[in-house]
Order: C-alpha cells, then sequence, then structure tokens
C-alpha cells in the first residue's frame, strides 16, 4: 500500500498536470515494484513560495532574482 507525497510550489500547475503526476507515479509504482494502483495513494500538496526556502531564502526571494 505506497503512499507518495509529492510537494511542490504553489505556481499555477493545473489539475491535468496534477492528475499526469498522480497517474505517472502510480504507474511507475506498478511497473518498477509491482504495487497494485487501486491501494497506491498519492497526495500533491502545494507549498507557497513564501515557505519554501533553499540556500537560506525563500523561493519567493530567488524566483524575482531570476526574473530580473
Amino acid at each position: 500500500m505506497p503512499y507518495v507525497n509529492i510537494k511542490i510550489t504553489k505556481e499555477g500547475a493545473t489539475a491535468e498536470q496534477k492528475a499526469k503526476l498522480i497517474q505517472g507515479v502510480t504507474g511507475l509504482l506498478a511497473d518498477v515494484l509491482g504495487k497494485n494502483p487501486l491501494t497506491t495513494t498519492v497526495v500533491i500538496d502545494e507549498v507557497e513560495t513564501d515557505n519554501w526556502g533553499i540556500g537560506g531564502e525563500t523561493i519567493t526571494v530567488r524566483r524575482a532574482r531570476e526574473r530580473k
């Protein structure tokens, strides 16, 4: 009974993109590990960029710098 938690920044992933992630991860677990897709749980958490940091700064700050 696999449980997969995907965390992404909240920057506009569409419902269709998230559905593809869920389908893809479920299929990968079935193909590689032989896991039953009917018992595979996939959760996608979208995190605000102000609440995600890398290298001592928020993603919001990093994105702003990249846009310059």
